[in-house]
């Protein structure tokens, strides 16, 4: 025995002798029936040499020397459950370093198998082993590799499994390709997404009818994810091509609804709903709720909300339920699209059905209620959030904050803000830019620039956003000087250096003269005029859409079928948000430079200078730069605020030509049409694209007061009278602006009564009056005193 106890004198045999070993010089190895319990001894007594202290060195003895390695022995005792890892360690080490013993695949795959039981652990030890396989010329088998890939995998050590890939060069090519599932999750899990494309594709190519099991279709839809949640829009759809060219490699229905939901918030509503009906035709497999979650959210991005409000209730009808995400889903695009009343009803309807809203459903309800002028509601939201225990978050202060600005409420908006300040909880960079941006509404600069030294000194950045509201403010007050002030507040940063050396390039670009032939050249090219606007706006919708439905009975969605049959036709018409002058965090924007493009067009057209603006314009667009949206709705606004109609027209229509979500049509743009036509007297028009929008977009409290402004001047006062029943419908209140617009369109008509009405309800809303109100008061007033004197001189006669 190697390591056992011996009898005393006395006895003439020892009481456990290894049965392998007959002399000092005869060995009997095992190959006999007998030898099977001779093997077992021998591992047994192996196994209790190596628990015991001193490891491996109770191995170094005569006895233990003529023991005889082989494969199927130190398998055995590798397997050992009893043996800790450690030990097993040492006793393959130790196995190493015996003459006429070599260690095989197999041995080599045993201990690393038995290392992946805690791999982060035992990290070095497996890239040990790994090396010594190389230097041995031990071929690492298929299976142990994928071992190995999937435990670093599902340790989350993904770093670690690609780096066995640089230790199985030479079986990479000999690989089974279900291994290389493994190998893709490790680099999408690592953010190794070009080389996890390219993997994927090498495993498509090798799919075939005798192994198209060989991919597995969870790896794949992982690897849609990462894509989705990276924004590579471009690499999502080359990857989704390439699966839709292998037949033979079918989709699961999480995969569907990956790229549902990826198409849908990438503004391609067309292909989400072709995913939908090719569901639905495979009969494979039937939409679940998360289809239909995708869809709804999918319509609600693109501006379709009375579709989405359609499937919302049509999903209750198909076997399945709503879930709280399902909810928040469509209150937040009811709420993005200002149908207060839907987002009320199903907040409502929610709470019945047992489920508790959280504090995003409640931000979305409470930004609704303030944007749609409805602030009682949203008090009393806020008090029954506290009331429920949800917590209020930043962004929660943030929306009452500005929502209280917007509807002239300043000083209980800065009481709140200096209350939070206090309690220093809740505050962060953006409610100093929200706070900033008002202030500097007001002209009040130096409270502003002393808000951006508090900033700095409680460590919020500085950000672009906060600084364009402030250079806009300093060239409106023509506050020059304020610029050197800002350098001083934010000296720690590098972000004002920046913009005045930008601003300084980009002051001498525009003093560079320009050839005659290219100021004489258009930089929109007018393919019509401003009156053929509608016949635009019907090219990016469906002129023929069916108002009946070819209801299938056996379906379980025959709204979502008829959609899905009229996919090609359902284009965007505007975007659901609005869109911004600087771009926060570089999302959508790759260039610093596009922002402060449209924070300097912004400066010249305050002051009128509207050629500036377009010069500034067009050097940036030589140089590559894309506009944004708000880059074409501040050119538009002045162009038509000049009377330049047709070359907003051509404006709009270059918008229209560029098909990408970062400069689709918004709110802004519409508003901007609707000033347009009525500049042109064309209220006709304007009731037109009003219900073009209402039947796929939605419409804002600005373009409901623009709509009343152009009809009532236009002298269409029934039309007048259903936009404001519309727009209560919708679940908005009439501000001010409202109130004002409508008393002077009546009052220049000589509709006294109808004006002294809307005076009335004015009063009875609690509508604070503006000095506007006092100026269309005053004219109201002339005009009863007008039409008095004429009456009285008509009864004197």
């Amino acid at each position: 025995m190697l390591h056992g106890r011996r009898r005393t004198a006395s006895h003439s045999k020892p009481l456990f002798r290894n049965p392998l070993i007959r002399s000092k010089t005869t060995i009997i190895r095992p190959n006999t029936s007998k030898s099977k319990l001779g093997t077992f001894l021998l591992v047994a007594s192996i196994v209790k040499s190596l628990s015991e202290p001193g490891g491996t060195r109770n191995l170094n003895n005569e006895e233990s020397s003529l023991i005889s390695l082989s494969e199927p022995l130190v398998l055995q005792i590798l397997r050992r459950s009893s043996l800790d890892v450690s030990k097993k360690i040492d006793f393959f080490k130790w196995c190493s370093l015996r003459h006429n013993y070599k260690h095989s695949a197999g041995t080599y795959s045993q201990v690393l198998q038995t290392l992946c039981i805690n791999p982060v652990i035992h990290k070095n030890d497996i890239f040990e082993f790994l090396a010594s396989m190389n230097r041995e010329g031990v071929v690492l088998d298929s299976s142990t590799f994928k071992f190995l890939l999937d435990s670093f995998i599902k340790s989350g050590n993904f770093d670690s499994a690609l780096e066995i890939l640089d230790h199985a060069e030479n079986i990479l090519d000999r690989l089974n390709p279900d291994v290389y599932n493994s190998v893709l999750i490790a680099l999408i899990r690592s953010n190794h997404l070009t080389m996890a494309l390219f993997t994927f594709f090498k495993l498509l190519d090798s799919i075939t009818d005798e192994n198209k099991n060989s991919m597995d279709a969870a790896t794949c839809n992982e690897l849609l994810v990462a894509l989705r949640k990276a924004d590579t829009r471009a690499e999502f759809r080359n990857a989704f091509d390439k699966l839709r060219e292998k037949k033979n490699f079918p989709m699961d229905v999480r995969g569907y609804n990956i790229c549902i939901h990826g198409f849908g918030n990438w503004g391609e509503l067309e292909s989400s709903l072709n995913l939908f009906k090719e569901m639905k035709e495979k009969s494979l497999f039937a939409p679940d709720l998360c289809t239909y979650n995708s869809l709804i959210q999918a319509l609600c991005f693109n501006g379709k909300v009375n579709d989405a409000l359609i499937v919302f209730q049509e999903l209750k009808t198909s076997g399945h339920e709503p879930d709280p995400f399902t909810y928040r889903i469509i209150m937040q695009g009811c709420c993005k699209c200002y149908k207060i009343n839907d987002a009320t009803k199903i907040f409502t309807e929610m709470q019945h059905n047992g489920f508790l809203p959280d504090t995003i459903i409640y931000n979305s309800l409470l930004d609704g209620f303030l944007k749609s002028r409805k602030l009682t509601d949203a008090c009393q939201l806020f008090d029954k959030m506290s009331d429920d225990g949800v917590r209020a978050s930043s962004c929660t202060y943030n929306i009452l904050i500005d929502g209280l600005f917007k509807n002239r409420r300043g000083q209980a908006a800065y009481a709140l803000f200096g209350d939070l300040k206090k309690k220093g909880q809740f505050v962060d960079g953006i409610t100093y830019s929200i706070v900033i941006l008002h202030i500097c509404k007001e002209g009040m600069i130096d409270e502003a620039l002393e808000l951006v030294e508090e900033m700095e000194s409680r460590n919020f950045v500085v950000d672009l956003v906060t600084i364009t509201h402030l250079l806009l403010a300093f060239n409106k007050e023509g506050r020059r000087g304020c610029e050197e002030r800002l350098m001083k507040h934010i000296k720690n940063s590098n972000l004002m250096p920046t913009l005045l050396k930008w601003k300084a390039n980009m002051e001498s670009s525009m003093k560079d003269p320009q050839t005659r032939e290219k100021d004489s050249t258009f930089m929109f090219p007018m393919k019509g005029d401003f009156k053929e606007i509608l016949s635009l706006i019907t090219q990016n919708t469906n002129p023929s859409r069916k108002h009946t439905i070819d209801i299938n009975p056996w379906s379980s969605s025959p709204y979502m079928d008829h959609l899905a049959d009229e996919a090609n036709s359902n284009k965007q018409i505007l975007s659901s948000s609005k869109g911004k002058r600087v771009q926060e965090k570089g999302k959508n924007i790759n260039s610093f430079d596009v922002n402060m493009m449209n924070t300097y067009i912004s400066i010249y057209l305050t002051k009128g200078k509207l050629s500036l603006a377009c010069k500034l314009f067009e050097i940036f667009t030589d140089l590559g730069v894309d506009p944004v949206s708000y880059t074409y709705n501040s050119l538009m606004s002045s162009l038509v605020k000049k009377g330049y109609l047709n070359e907003a027209y051509g404006v709009f229509s270059e918008m229209g030509n560029k098909k990408d979500s970062a400069t689709a049509a918004d709110v802004a743009t519409y508003n901007m049409i609707f000033q347009g036509l009525g500049k042109m007297g064309r209220a006709d028009l304007a009731s037109a694209v009003l219900r073009r929008l209402t039947d796929g977009g939605f419409v804002d409290l600005v373009m409901y007061n623009t709509l009343i402004n152009v009809l009532g001047k236009g002298g269409r006062f029934d039309e007048v009278n259903r936009v404001l029943e519309e727009m209560k419908r919708n679940g908005i209140n009439p501000d001010v602006v409202t109130y004002n617009t409508l008393i002077e369109v009546n009052s220049k008509a000589g509709r006294l009564k109808e004006a002294h009405k809307f005076l009335k309800m004015m009063v009875d809303a609690n509508c604070a009056p503006n000095h506007v109100t006092d100026t269309t008061l005053e004219f109201l007033e002339k005009e009863i005193e007008k039409q008095t004197k004429k009456q009285k001189s008509k009864s004197f006669w």
